[in-house]
């Protein structure tokens, strides 16, 4: 009998299998202690006061803060315009590097590099671009286009947007180039054959074949690459200074500035509802099929 009940408890402990939740456990407790727990104190700075109150009245001031239809708008602006861009610049070059060419290793490598430069250095080397003695202005001036240096990043003009919208492109299009790489190369090549011996040509194999089979990999660069774009911060202020305005920011000039930790976090709840929110609209448009994933 003892015998019998260690041979059924060795059973039960085969069938819960603990191996999975041991090798997960050290991520759970790094999520847990720097992820959870700020955003935990952050939703409670956000609906609480000194004294231990709940109230709305931060989000409120948020709401009625004079700067934040300026950030809300210029964020959504830099969303529809950076997103798209990247993703189809991602794409053509993921699926030129997937078609195999001669030193298309080297290409992987030449779309890499920007990985390499954060955010603030990408929005300084780009300001030096754009700046009124910087290299655009030498450039057009030398070639005898302008008599005197445009003012490229006047915030009454839209050129700082470009600005901005040229520093994350170069910047952050490698992150999706490199998620559709990886993507592509668990695409099996039989199936892009089958294709091209039934009579597909190149444009039929990439949106019938490829972009279907692509899709776990579009949602996750999208996902990804429109959180980021929803809280970018160091390109704006490394570009355009105070002359444009994004909801990170605002939330951040009212940690340092203002001394409000309340308004900020309120800033930076709003900030993960719409990226939750975006995240959420991509899992259900680009629901990816149980046969597709096998």
């Amino acid at each position: 009998m003892k015998s019998m009940a260690i041979g059924l408890k060795q059973v039960r402990l085969r069938r819960l299998n603990l191996e999975p939740y041991i090798l997960l456990l050290p991520s759970m407790v790094y999520l847990a202690l720097f992820f959870a727990w700020p955003m935990f104190q952050a939703f409670r700075l956000a609906f609480q006061t000194d004294d231990g109150h709940l109230t709305l009245s931060y989000l409120q001031r948020m709401f009625g803060d004079a700067a934040f239809i300026k950030a809300l708008r210029t964020t959504i602006v830099l969303v529809v315009s950076i997103v798209p861009i990247q993703f189809i610049l991602a794409l053509t070059m993921a699926i030129l590097v997937s078609e195999r060419l001669r030193g298309a290793d080297l290409f992987v490598y030449i779309y890499s590099i920007p990985l390499a430069v954060s955010d603030l250095a990408a929005g300084i080397i780009w300001f030096s671009i754009f700046t009124e003695r910087g290299y655009l202005n030498s450039l057009l001036y030398n070639l005898g286009l302008i008599q005197k240096p445009f003012l490229f990043l006047d915030y009454r003009t839209p050129w700082p947007i470009v600005g901005i919208v040229l520093a994350e492109v170069w910047r952050a299009t490698s992150i999706v180039f490199v998620i559709l790489v990886a993507g592509l190369q668990s695409i099996p090549r039989d199936y892009i054959e089958a294709a091209e011996i039934f009579g597909a040509n190149w444009f039929q194999r990439v949106w019938k074949v490829i972009l279907p089979l692509l899709r776990p990999s579009i949602q996750t660069a999208l996902i990804l690459r429109t959180i980021l774009a929803v809280q970018v911060f160091a390109v704006v202020v490394a570009v355009a200074g105070r002359g444009v305005t994004v909801l990170a920011a605002e939330a951040y000039r009212w940690y340092s500035e203002y001394r409000s930790p309340h308004m900020a976090a309120a800033y930076a709840m709003f900030i993960l509802v719409i990226s939750l929110a975006s995240a959420f609209i991509y899992l259900r448009t680009l629901r990816v099929r149980e046969e597709m994933r096998l």
